[in-house]
């Protein structure tokens, strides 16, 4: 018998050993079961690895153990969802369709004269009153107001935005929440 032959008869015969101490370590037949598979797997694909003349069940134990908790670690970080219904919960926007609008807004935003940029970006962005932006520009609040108006027209017309369609999610986003709503 070859000595490889020999290492693989001592796996076998390993088998109902590290059955018990898997089912003793998860609880679970079916889990032990597949922790003595997996630890038989990786025996078998590392059995060069192997010391001879040491206890071939030590090694097999040893494998079986850090095999089961690494697998307990990583249920740990995972969330049990055999129905799906906490998946189903969570949902996540698309980004893609936010950021091309974004890249849009700002290529319309530097098309608009200078000083309704200017006006525009100092009471939208900044936040500031109409009355501060007035004093930043050396005008008065009349014009602002005028250009700000003016700004949010054409940036409307530029960006083709029909204010009831284009607030909250796209067509696509809102077909996909009606089936999922829909029963």
């Amino acid at each position: 018998m070859s000595v490889e032959n020999s290492l693989k008869q001592q796996m076998l015969n390993a088998i109902p050993h590290l059955r018990a101490f898997a089912i003793s370590l998860s609880g679970s037949v079916d889990r032990a079961d597949d922790l003595v598979q997996s630890t038989l797997l990786k025996g078998l694909s590392n059995l060069d690895k192997f010391q001879p003349g040491t206890s071939m069940q030590a090694w097999l134990f040893t494998i079986l153990r850090n095999d089961f908790l690494t697998q307990t670690r990583r249920r740990k970080r995972e969330v049990e969802d055999p129905e799906g219904s906490w998946a189903e919960k969570v949902a996540v926007m698309p980004e893609q369709g936010a950021r091309l609008d974004f890249t849009d807004m700002l290529k319309a935003l530097s098309k608009l004269p200078v000083d309704q940029r200017e006006a525009l970006l100092l009471v939208g962005a900044e936040g500031l009153s109409y009355e501060d932006a007035a004093r930043i520009c050396g005008t008065n609040i009349g014009t602002i107001k005028s250009r700000i108006n003016r700004a949010r027209n054409r940036l409307s017309e530029m960006l083709n935005f029909d204010a009831e369609d284009d607030l909250g999610p796209d067509s696509l986003v809102k077909a996909a929440l009606f089936m999922h709503a829909s029963p």
